[in-house]
């Protein structure tokens, strides 16, 4: 059965798949330039490519110049403090497929990887597919790091998602209060009973950013942690560990220094990953888990005042517990 409606997703008279993708941006500049190559590719590919645009209003028409006739372009319906939330949460209503691919305006997809996406749709409601750096400046070596140990666990949280619209909007679609935006629609869809599939054998590209972005990006993404203690509670204890293994000699630094990268290099070949994860990309363990030694107490103490900084406010909450979610669905509750 599951066969037989991919098929008919896939076999309009175009060949272009039955799917929505959903393109949440806000820039100060214009990123016609960057974005029409590929929003002109994903619309030979894919039935209905929705571009929603936050960016102020000389760029939003700059926009609408460039992308006349390739994309449905839209204002944001609705504000939160998270501005990503309700550009999904508008794209995801105007939608014209219950399959939905949400995407940053660095990830890019190609045909294959669309198709898989549509696949896992048919019986799942939620896919969190995985990302990779590509090009790979020195930034986004480090930052590969980061990927393959998370992938020791359930995998890592990518700039892209696959939804069911039809589950998210029957959960009264998800918070706009929250840092760690992609983790509350995952558990929110969890809550209303969603499947979720994680396929560690689905990677999408990303452009990575700039180097002056990627720095900034550093004690925001530590913040993000948050929302799951114990991870958090295990990365402000990485630098009073590394400074009493330290104490012990050089030896015992370089020893642990040497598990890491062990262990990133197991993340690498899980799933086949070193299809697309260079050998040398586990190398760059030692230097992420000390980024992330320092930044877990940045976090600590942005906490302590009010929250981390989001354009012009303070965002306290990295995403809401699950089981909060879960009581709030008993109720009732729409987080949206």
């Amino acid at each position: 059965m599951i066969n037989g409606s991919l098929n008919h997703a896939m076999s309009g008279s175009d060949h272009r798949l039955a799917v929505s993708y959903v393109l949440p941006i806000a820039a100060r500049t214009s990123q016609a330039r960057p974005l029409s190559g590929y929003l002109r590719r994903l619309g030979r590919i894919v039935d209905d490519v929705i571009v929603v645009d936050g960016s102020p209003q000389e760029t939003f028409d700059a926009h609408a110049l460039a992308w006349s006739g390739l994309v449905r372009h839209l204002r944001p319906a609705t504000k939160t403090t998270n501005g990503k939330v309700a550009g999904v949460m508008t794209g995801v209503h105007a939608a014209r497929h219950d399959e939905v691919i949400v995407a940053d305006d660095d990830v890019r997809y190609r045909r294959t990887e669309l198709v898989r996406m549509l696949a896992l749709l048919q019986s799942h409601d939620v896919v969190r597919p995985q990302n990779f750096f590509h090009p790979l400046p020195w930034h986004a070596r480090w930052d590969t790091a980061r990927t393959l140990l998370n992938r020791l666990g359930d995998g890592d949280w990518p700039g892209t998602l696959g939804v069911r619209r039809s589950m998210l909007l029957a959960a009264g679609g998800y918070s706009g209060e929250v840092l760690f935006e992609n983790l509350e629609l995952v558990r929110t869809m969890r809550a209303a009973g969603g499947r979720e599939a994680v396929p560690l054998d689905l990677f999408v590209a990303r452009r990575p950013p700039d180097s002056g972005h990627f720095l900034s990006q550093r004690p925001r993404q530590a913040y993000d942690e948050w929302a799951r203690p114990v991870r958090f509670a295990a990365q402000l204890a990485l630098l009073p560990a590394g400074i009493l293994i330290g104490r012990h000699g050089p030896g015992w630094l370089l020893a642990a220094m040497a598990g890491t990268i062990v262990a990133a290099e197991i993340g690498r070949r899980k799933g086949g990953g070193q299809a697309v994860f260079p050998p040398s990309s586990a190398l760059w363990a030692p230097a992420w888990l000390a980024e992330r030694a320092v930044t877990s107490w940045m976090a600590l103490g942005m906490r302590l005042l009010g929250g981390v900084r989001y354009r012009d406010t303070r965002l306290r909450y990295a995403a809401t517990p699950q089981r909060v979610l879960a009581a709030e669905t008993e109720r009732g509750v729409h987080p949206g």
